[in-house]
């Protein structure tokens, strides 16, 4: 009788061992989702490499926790768009950064790096990073190529950006699974919209890489086909700056 109560009271305890440990495993993956995750330590440019590969040179430059693209730098007929090393598809990205003076760079997501792609913006779509108070772009109407716009498919609710020499922020959530996307500019919601399925394939489609009615027309049609891709920083031979750069999985 002793040998039967045993072995029921050992029985207990494993079972609530195991079921203690399968909580522990599920609230670790759940805090792995809330965690943020640094892309820029401040001092390297570890985590980052060359689109389509290589290690960055000169022209980007990391210095008192910025990360700078310098355009003095650049070896003539290099190209320097940069991407992460990891893939995201759900998360939401924080980043700060500041323009030059006339400058235009972009911040990409959902990026592939394949050898038949020349360029990030080919496959990714683009956060425009533009000085609104005297770049040529930030006048044109609809306002597509104005800082924060969604480029050339887009444009922001309202102008929310701090001139050029000036830090801004951007908050930028993709999240598939509700089939929404937003950019967060300065505390600000400044554009919402699809990122899949009928409602994207119809927002891209008048956009200059798929309507070749534009004048500007760049043969893309794998551009904003994939849930999942790399991060990256344009070269649009201005000078930018980039740092405190974290991002959190969704």
């Amino acid at each position: 009788m002793n040998k039967l109560i045993y072995i029921i009271v050992l029985n207990f305890v494993i079972c609530s061992c195991s079921g203690q440990t399968k909580k522990e495993e599920k609230k670790s993956v759940d805090s792995q989702k809330d965690e943020w995750i640094s892309l820029f330590d401040g001092k390297t440019t570890n985590g980052w490499h060359y689109y389509n590969g290589g290690k960055i040179g000169d022209e980007w430059q990391v210095k008192d926790g910025t990360m700078t693209f310098d355009p003095r730098n650049k070896k003539e007929g290099q190209y320097s768009d940069i991407v992460t090393d990891e893939s995201f598809t759900n998360f939401i990205l924080s980043i700060e950064w500041k323009i030059a003076e006339c400058g235009n760079s972009g911040l990409f997501w959902g990026v592939q790096e394949d050898k038949k792609f020349s360029s990030p913006y080919l496959t990714g779509p683009e956060i425009q990073i533009l000085d609104n108070e005297r770049h040529s772009d930030a006048f044109m109407k609809p306002k597509y190529h104005q800082a924060g716009a969604l480029y050339d498919i887009v444009q922001p609710s309202k102008d929310v950006c701090n001139p050029a020499g000036e830090w801004n922020h951007f908050l930028l959530t993709v999240n598939h699974e509700i089939n929404n996307a937003n950019v967060k500019l300065n505390g600000t919601e400044i554009i919402s919209f699809p990122i899949n399925g009928p409602e994207w394939e119809q927002l891209i489609s008048t956009c200059k890489f798929r309507d070749k009615s534009t004048y500007n027309y760049t043969e893309a049609p794998e551009f904003g086909k994939f849930k999942t891709g790399k991060i990256g920083l344009q070269d649009h031979s201005d000078r930018v700056s980039f740092r405190n750069i974290k991002i959190k999985r969704l």
